[in-house]
């Protein structure tokens, strides 16, 4: 995994370092739990989290992922104070992350979305009925009714909880002020579906395609949910450019041609087309013969693909 700089959102300052240990405390109270019993959720040593709560050690990007994701705030409140700070990465608009973040506390309504989301994720929509997720959550049917009115805006919003999960990753690794081309690399990274997690993730994204392309679900929530990971990595080709990086094409191009890569190859890894490693080796072979800007007196030189050794490479030419 990319080494992330000690400069980065994950590892503010010495002046933020107070006002994040504030918000982590007000998260362990409004939890209910003792702060044994709260690192133990978060899968943290009590030790190390007592440590950080007094200032002897920083919080990690992953510790602070795991907090926001079971409290239900996203990390950069956690790093901030506030939803839509900008940082290294592009900010969701309000309407595109979970309906209720921290409005509802012990209603059930966040365990509610991360139920139907694992469950989504592993079964597909058509399996799973509200009844499920209500039993799974060790409450009544009725009680999920009163959150959502159909199975449908529940799903709605699981994919808002995709977009606070890719957030909450990318807002405390991803280093703002690292090299572009270093960015570039490491959100491919963090995209890759090459967990259990980032799986689940894909998989409501291709559902939620496929649901808008037979118009069961809103175009607008799906492409206001995609519009942010557009954005930032928009943002940082553009300042590859102007850090004479990345080749002069538009940046609107470059961004649609990279992103189109991804997700098409992202679904092949997902039904079993091929695997995560291979699809970070083509994107990467990509960004090296299409997107980084060569010396004039350095050739670009394009990779061997092992799985097509020997075979003529026809690489696309470049202004």
């Amino acid at each position: 995994m990319p080494h992330v700089s000690p400069t980065s959102n994950a590892l503010p300052g010495n002046h933020e370092d107070d006002a994040l240990r504030q918000r982590v405390r007000a998260c362990v109270a409004e939890s209910g739990l003792t702060q044994q019993e709260f690192a133990q959720l978060i899968g943290l040593d009590h030790t190390k989290l007592s440590k950080t709560l007094h200032g002897k050690r920083r919080f990690q990007p992953d510790e602070l992922v795991r907090i926001a994701t079971e409290v239900g705030v996203t990390a950069n409140w956690l790093l901030t104070g506030s939803d839509g700070t900008a940082g290294a990465t592009s900010v969701p608009s309000p309407r595109s992350l979970p309906t209720r973040l921290r409005q509802e506390p012990g209603t059930g309504f966040h365990t509610i979305v991360r139920t139907a989301w694992h469950q989504f994720a592993r079964h597909g929509f058509d399996a799973v009925r509200l009844a499920d997720i209500a039993a799974s959550c060790q409450m009544s049917t009725s009680n999920v009714y009163s959150h959502f009115a159909s199975k449908r805006e529940l799903f709605e919003e699981c994919l808002r909880y995709n977009v606070k999960l890719a957030f909450d990753r990318q807002v405390t690794s991803l280093d703002a002020s690292g090299e572009p081309l270093t960015r570039l690399r490491h959100l491919v990274h963090l995209q890759l579906p090459a967990t259990d997690l980032l799986r689940a993730e894909w998989s409501i994204w291709l559902q939620s395609w496929a649901a808008v392309a037979v118009g069961q679900a809103s175009r607008k929530n799906q492409s206001e949910a995609y519009a942010r990971w557009y954005r930032t990595m928009h943002a940082v080709l553009a300042e590859g450019q102007v850090a004479g990086q990345v080749v002069d094409i538009p940046v609107s191009e470059l961004t649609t041609e990279l992103t189109s890569l991804i997700d098409g190859l992202g679904i092949k890894v997902l039904v079993g087309a091929l695997d995560a490693d291979r699809m970070h080796s083509q994107i990467h072979r990509f960004i090296d013969r299409t997107i980084v800007r060569r010396a004039p007196d350095r050739p670009s030189t394009v990779p061997t693909d092992p799985d097509h050794a020997g075979a003529p490479h026809h690489r696309r030419s470049r202004p």
